[in-house]
């Protein structure tokens, strides 16, 4: 059977010695190199040197536009011209630090707020994802006088020191500390019909064996699609199990919402409303600015005030003008285009299409939800993540850019800006079946 995991990074990245390259490629191949080393981590067996985007499609030197299923981060769409506009207008205007008072990141801040649960009621502004995580686990320290988190086993949390540590998709040597306890994803192969159960049991297990060495439990981080773990979004509700038994035991949970949230799922604003759940804690990062670095982190304001009765918190370049600009005109645009519906409608659409596909190609299973799914490849060998990777490429010389995730690198990652159409859809699954057969 097929067991190599692989790092998340290096899924579908480039790997120099494959293909030839055009010259003015291989040129800026060179003096990537040079400038970043060891750190640069570049797609695609031929990589793309991108000259514009707009709305679904990126543009490259080659003259060619590429249809994004891959990219999150434009979650209204590359370029989108309210955001455009925004961020234009702020910066002619003025941009500094939150210290001072203007009225668009009050704006920003009791828009965004009345799209979580009312005890949900503070946001603290950073500038990534992993600020935010790493917030958060801070908060979660602080509130529970523990120390442990429980995460997945193929979890991406973010790259700082501390958020590397419940990152275990990002070791490519060596294993998270003792402190971190792994748990599998909810996954049907693994825990049959009776996912939120088994899940259950798993994080229980996880902290009872955290708790015998000595270390108490500080909180359950999950991001809840599940994405880097290969995207796990049903049955709706199985992670409130889960919840219930990280605050049983005295620990908090903090729901990552970087990847699903903003409307992803098709199932409302945020992924763990799907499970009927209560976050103490919210984070969020990539989509937010629609490419504009700004993130965040919701909670209750005890959480915080308790938080900020030892720690001073101040991040120069959050919740500056230009930044909220950004992220107001992100909400505006997921209100005024029906992003959220979109998301539904054509995530079914294109569901239901690959699940078609899947009678009649070496597809093992479909998951997901709205707009985020996992074609999880795999033969009577076991997972089959040279079919991911082989599909990845072909899709790219075809015009279409997708990626891949999960323990092994077999689930081919569906993740485009919401603004994708069902002839999109169309066009994607037809390629995957031709590339396919």
């Amino acid at each position: 059977m097929k067991t190599r995991e692989l790092q998340i990074l290096s899924l579908n990245a480039f790997g120099e010695g494959g293909a030839t390259l055009a010259p003015d490629i291989a040129a800026l191949v060179e003096r990537r190199r040079k400038s970043y080393g060891a750190g640069s981590v570049l797609f695609y067996d031929e990589p793309l040197k991108i000259v514009r985007a707009e709305g679904a499609y990126l543009y490259a030197s080659d003259g060619r536009g590429y249809l994004d299923f891959y990219n999150n981060v434009p979650t209204v769409g590359h370029c989108h011209p309210k955001v455009v506009e925004a961020v234009q207008r702020q910066v002619g205007a003025f941009n500094i630090h939150s210290r001072y008072l203007f009225d668009i990141s009050h704006d920003y801040a009791e828009k965004l707020l009345a799209t979580f649960p009312p005890a949900l009621s503070n946001l603290v502004l950073t500038c990534t994802g992993s600020e935010s995580n790493d917030l958060a686990l801070r908060m979660a320290k602080r509130i529970s006088g523990g120390s442990g988190f429980v995460v997945t086993r193929t979890a991406y949390h973010g790259n700082t020191a501390t958020v590397t540590e419940v990152s275990p998709s990002s070791y490519k040597r060596g294993a998270p500390p003792p402190h971190v306890r792994l748990v599998p994803p909810p996954d049907p192969a693994l825990f049959g019909n009776d996912v939120a159960q088994g899940f259950a049991d798993a994080v229980a297990d996880a902290i009872a064996a955290m708790e015998a060495d000595g270390i108490k439990f500080a909180g359950l981080l999950v991001d809840t699609i599940f994405s880097s773990d290969g995207v796990y979004a049903d049955p709706p509700g199985f992670l409130k199990a889960a919840v219930e038994v990280a605050h049983k035991a005295g620990g908090l949970f903090i729901a990552d919402e970087v990847q699903p949230g903003f409307g992803r799922t098709g199932a409302g604003m945020w992924g763990f409303s799907r499970h009927g759940v209560m976050p103490d804690i919210v984070t969020m990062g990539k989509p937010m600015g629609n490419g504009y670095p700004i993130a965040g982190v919701v909670t209750r304001p005890e959480i915080l005030t308790a938080f900020c009765d030892d720690f001073g918190y101040f991040n120069t370049f959050a919740a500056s003008p230009l930044a909220t600009a950004a992220a107001l005109a992100v909400l505006e645009a997921i209100e005024e285009d029906g992003l959220i519906a979109n998301a539904a409608s054509v995530g079914r659409h294109l569901m239901a299409r690959l699940k078609h596909l899947q009678a009649k190609a070496p597809i093992t299973a479909v998951r997901g939800a709205g707009l985020y799914l996992g074609v999880e490849f795999g033969d009577e060998q076991g997972p089959a993540p040279e079919i991911a990777k082989g599909l990845i490429n072909g899709l790219r010389q075809r015009g279409i850019l997708i990626g891949a995730a999960g323990q092994y690198g077999n689930v081919l990652k569906i993740r485009p800006p919401l603004c994708v159409t069902t002839v999109h859809a169309d066009e994607l699954v037809d390629a995957m079946a031709d590339l396919l057969a």
